[in-house]
């Protein structure tokens, strides 16, 4: 089942459950797939797609987050994350900083990188290898230790 089915199907469910925010946070997600269809990108929508579409909104979402609690609206900040947890579902299950940790020494042990210089080498393959099952700055962050430049 593609995303769109299950985001019909799961906006059913709000629906008759009365989940004001649950629904809200699927129908932007519904709103963000009929904009690609429209888009006249001619083709359609893939996984990589549907993943690049969600984690944009988690992005939007943590920084939203982040503005609304340094300004003091809590509230705003609450119905923020509770969209976030909705979001999280409909992704990939992402990895903990463990699993992201083995899997940038592995790379990096294949790439043999082992400075700083080799972080423009790195950095661009454990991304591509972790693309939707992790947060980038995390990435970053493990990629930097690794290498020993924090």
């Amino acid at each position: 089942m593609g995303l769109k089915e299950k985001i019909n199907e799961e906006m059913k469910l709000a629906m008759k459950g009365g989940d004001k925010i649950r629904l809200e946070t699927i129908r932007s997600i519904r709103a963000m797939i009929i904009e690609f269809e429209k888009s006249g990108a001619n083709r359609d929508i893939t996984p990589e797609d549907e993943v690049k579409m969600l984690n944009s909104a988690v992005k939007k979402r943590k920084e939203a987050i982040e503005q609304f609690t340094a300004g003091g609206r809590l509230e705003l900040a609450e119905k923020e994350q509770a969209e976030l947890v909705v979001l999280m579902e409909f992704l990939p299950k992402q990895l903990d900083e463990k699993e992201i940790e083995d899997i940038v020494r592995k790379l990096a042990a294949d790439l043999q990188a082992v400075s700083k210089e080799q972080f423009s080498v790195l950095m661009p393959a454990v991304m591509k290898e972790l693309k939707g099952k992790a947060d980038g700055k995390i990435v970053r962050s493990t990629v930097e230790k690794v290498l020993g430049m924090n």
